[in-house]
């Protein structure tokens, strides 16, 4: 093995952890950005003002804000430098089966930097704010899968019916339950300014539809783990899955019961990025062998 080959092997596995986990930090800085008020700390795009890419001293705007809405830009660059090492790595590993997911990771970033001048173009309105999130989950279930198969190739496994098809509802509803949540958080307070669209949904509603699910969610994944065929790894994610989701369900009740406060509401986006990929990692565990 050449020494740039051993030294990119040595590279790719702290490498997509470092990623997993700056995906998993856009969503906690992004919400911070909402809850703050800052969405709109830099009113253009891809300026922060126009004239500047930069905050400049005497900026209409709040200095708080602005260097809040900035340092969630600047996160920007760092993921696309991670991805960059993770792609270089994979590529001169030779690790063919981990080609796509590297470049999805090195593509959906610029994807999300898009996302994000649509939603400071359109002044915050709910819809891109809500896609910039789905992105960021897709792309952490992306980076999860990089960062299973950082050492050994990907082997399909062949599960029992039942299992893959219950493996299947507890995925996709995980996915609708965040989908959910960023309908509830499009028709609450919390816009990143006070003059943001909102969605217009009662929020009394489309929060009890979100619980509704997450009800149904946790149905799923007892029976998943009483289920025949269903193997130790697979249990023992759904363990670790389920007291995440027990907790996440906990932070939401309080926090609806409670007046929505800002620090609940970014435990809970913390909390939904955990879930998630607790999630996937039960996906990965019945769909292959080393995942």
């Amino acid at each position: 093995m050449s020494t740039t080959k051993a030294l990119a092997t040595r590279v790719l596995a702290p490498a997509t952890g470092f990623l997993l986990f700056l995906q998993a930090a856009l969503v906690v800085t992004g919400g911070a950005v909402r809850l703050t008020g800052s969405g709109l700390g830099c009113p253009t795009w891809p300026e922060c003002t126009p004239g500047s890419y930069t905050p400049v001293p005497h900026q209409a705007e709040e200095a708080l804000h602005v260097w809040i809405e900035f340092a969630n830009r600047l996160l920007t660059f760092v993921l696309v430098i991670a991805a960059v090492v993770v792609l270089a790595a994979v590529l001169r590993t030779g690790r063919k089966d981990l080609r796509g997911l590297a470049l999805g990771q090195f593509l959906g970033i610029f994807g999300q930097g898009v996302l994000g001048g649509i939603t400071v173009l359109t002044d915050l309105h709910p819809l891109p704010v809500a896609g910039h999130l789905i992105l960021s989950i897709i792309l952490i279930a992306g980076a999860t899968s990089l960062r299973a198969q950082r050492f050994t190739p990907k082997v399909a496994e062949t599960p029992a019916s039942l299992t893959k098809k219950i493996a299947s509802v507890h995925v996709i509803t995980s996915f609708v339950v965040i989908i959910l949540g960023t309908v509830v958080t499009g028709s609450g307070p919390h816009a990143g300014d006070e003059k943001a669209q909102r969605f217009g949904f009662d929020i009394q509603t489309v929060a009890w539809l979100h619980a509704d699910v997450v009800i149904f969610l946790l149905g799923t994944t007892f029976a998943f783990f009483v289920a025949t065929g269903t193997s130790q790894v697979t249990k023992s994610r759904l363990k670790i899955f389920t007291v995440i989701a027990l907790a996440q369900g906990a932070i939401g009740y309080i926090q609806y019961f409670s007046g929505i406060p800002e620090v609940l509401v970014a435990a809970h986006l913390l909390g939904a990025t955990l879930v998630w990929i607790a999630a996937w990692r039960v996906w990965l565990s019945v769909t292959t062998r080393n995942g």
